[in-house]
């Protein structure tokens, strides 16, 4: 099916569920979903629903309330309170399936109250291929997924995206701030803290995509490898070093294979996988 096939079945599906509150991050899934949502139905037949927390940071925040603004949207501000759930914070391979149940709890119970048929999400086709505890969640609450029923992968949803003047169309992958934490440190608040400084540290240096791995003490940088040269070099690589440890870490180091997402599930045994999903 060509581009223009799937956009159409995308339209189709969201017909099809009518009234809905989309789970929204203001990453490039959602806000494509939001965006043609709001195209499809209207303003006031979908709720935008964001969860704000230590696990998000606040410049993310910010930019995802700007992108809804301009596409017209309704937001409404849910705080899930994960951290206070111990199966969340002692992190093990299903952190995301606890992540993704508390906000999806919130969200039918919102969709029931405000008569919307369903909860979407912003899960794509390609997302079926990868390691996504979240999805089990997802399934146990019955949230739908438009952009992977209309087998949009996630170079389609970029294309789409500029083809719609969004913001969002090239801008890099930006999972939760706990993904970065090492699976068996407990997420706590100051750990996350400590990530989300890190990272507006690494931006204000011009690094686009990249990732600061949090070790307890150790603070695991990724950027890409034609990057690594540039961190490395005088006056950059002390700046960093003393802003991590400003920040607690301890020891700074560079991974020299450089940024790959998701590079803590490298740790996960397939047996542990297929527990979690």
């Amino acid at each position: 099916m060509n581009l223009q096939g799937k956009y159409n079945s995308l339209q189709e599906i969201l017909k099809e569920s009518g009234k809905v509150v989309v789970a929204y991050s203001g990453g490039v899934d959602s806000t494509l979903l939001l965006k043609v949502a709001v195209d499809t139905l209207g303003a006031e037949n979908v709720l935008a629903c964001i969860a704000t927390g230590a696990s998000l940071a606040q410049s993310q925040y910010s930019q995802a309330i700007e992108a809804s603004e301009n596409i017209g949207a309704k937001v409404q501000t849910v705080e899930p309170n994960e951290l206070a759930d111990s199966a969340y914070s002692a992190n093990k391979a299903d952190r995301c399936f606890h992540c993704k149940a508390h906000l999806y709890g919130i969200l039918t119970d919102i969709a029931k109250e405000g008569g919307f048929k369903c909860v979407i999400s912003g899960h794509n086709f390609d997302d079926n291929k990868d390691y996504r505890p979240g999805n089990r969640a997802a399934k146990s609450f019955g949230i739908r997924s438009p952009l992977a029923e209309a087998e949009l992968t996630k170079g389609d949803i970029r294309q789409l995206s500029r083809q719609l003047d969004l913001p969002t169309a090239d801008i890099p992958a930006s999972p939760c701030l706990a993904s970065r934490i090492s699976y068996g440190l407990e997420v706590t608040e100051e750990r996350l803290k400590q990530i989300e400084g890190a990272e507006e540290f690494l931006r204000t240096l011009g690094l686009v995509e990249f990732r600061v791995r949090h070790h307890g003490t150790i603070a695991r940088i990724e950027v890409h490898k034609e990057d690594i040269k540039r961190i490395m070099a005088e006056p950059a690589r002390t700046q960093i070093v003393e802003k991590l440890k400003s920040l607690g870490f301890k020891y700074v180091t560079i991974d020299l294979q450089g940024f790959r997402s998701g590079s803590l599930n490298e740790l996960l045994t397939e047996d542990e996988k297929q527990k979690s999903r």
